[in-house]
């Protein structure tokens, strides 16, 4: 099992860098068809806006797997264990709530939009709003483990769970 999960987040790096490289390129082309040639790709703003809202919404899940977010933990970590692990759990609740909110609006604007057609590359919309989907999904099961290593561990360890050294949840 640990084999498809590095897998899949394997795969979530490629299509970043994908959606990176792809940015790039358009724009660059872009502008340089603008100035020197006084055309365009009304297409590429559009693709590199989406490119853009995959590769944060995809980076995003990463970040989360490998517990690389931003955070203020002062209060946190002054707070004695079995009150550190109470408030970890109230946090990783509420978080797990939130993205259940994010899945539930992110399944009705793609179904919303499935018949909606980009006006610049003709595209379905759903596959704007399809992200939210994959981000909701893939956040909602690295939050169930996250909640079920932090029950598994003993109050007195749960500094080393919670250590922010970009080392992935194990």
């Amino acid at each position: 099992m640990s084999k498809i999960i590095q897998a899949y987040f394997k795969l979530l790096k490629i299509i970043i860098v994908t959606c990176l490289a792809v940015m790039v390129f358009m724009v660059f082309s872009n502008v340089v068809l603008r100035y020197a040639f006084n055309s365009g790709w009304p297409v590429s703003e559009e693709l590199s806006r989406w490119a853009f809202v995959w590769m944060v919404f995809l980076g995003s899940i990463l970040v989360l797997y490998d517990r690389a977010h931003l955070g203020v933990d002062v209060v946190v970590q002054a707070l004695r264990p079995r009150v550190k692990k109470a408030c970890l759990l109230l946090a990783t609740l509420l978080m797990l709530y939130v993205t259940w909110l994010i899945l539930l609006g992110s399944i009705k604007q793609t179904q919303l939009n499935l018949g909606s057609i980009a006006p610049a590359s003709g595209l379905s919309q759903g596959w704007f709003f399809g992200v939210g989907v994959v981000f909701a999904i893939s956040s909602g099961f690295v939050l169930l483990y996250q909640l079920y290593q932090l029950i598994r561990t003993p109050a007195n360890k749960i500094d080393s769970l919670i250590s922010t050294n970009g080392s992935g949840a194990e």
